[in-house]
């Protein structure tokens, strides 16, 4: 618990007892990517009594505070991941919602090839890719529409 105290204060934020269960809830996700409603289950499932109105505006105010990124991926149905140092962009997948995070260095170079071709300077960038499983129904579906 001391360490989230240490990287709320950081943060600029108040140590209050409801942000420092949903930073462990979001600590101890380890890759998964949280909707506000898998925080506040979670919170219920450990017998804390934080409403979702609080879990709501506790995620704000980690996202603006740099703690946590939120992610609008399907639907404008907003997740939250935590604040990673190195860079990494996302593949959605459209049947599961299963939601994998992927590095590659030819993409990266790529990206700022274009960027510098066209005059520009790259300040950030977000890439998601939305796939499905191989051989899929609706995979194969769209392959007759397509014929």
């Amino acid at each position: 618990m001391a360490d989230q105290n240490h990287e709320l204060r950081r943060a600029g934020l108040k140590v209050t007892l409801p942000r420092v269960k949903i930073l462990q809830i979001l600590e101890s996700s380890t890759g998964d990517h949280l909707s506000a409603e898998d925080v506040y289950k979670a919170l219920l499932d450990a017998g804390e009594d934080v409403g979702l109105a609080t879990v709501y505006r506790v995620l704000t105010q980690f996202e603006t505070a740099g703690l946590v990124v939120r992610h609008n991926f399907d639907g404008g149905h907003a997740v939250f991941e935590m604040s990673h140092e190195e860079h990494h962009d996302h593949m959605v997948c459209l049947e599961s919602g299963q939601i994998i995070e992927f590095f590659d260095d030819q993409i990266e170079r790529r990206q700022q090839e274009i960027v510098e071709e066209h005059g520009y300077e790259l300040v950030d960038h977000a890439l998601v890719l939305y796939v499905r499983p191989k051989g899929s129904r609706a995979t194969r579906q769209e392959g007759v529409k397509k014929s």
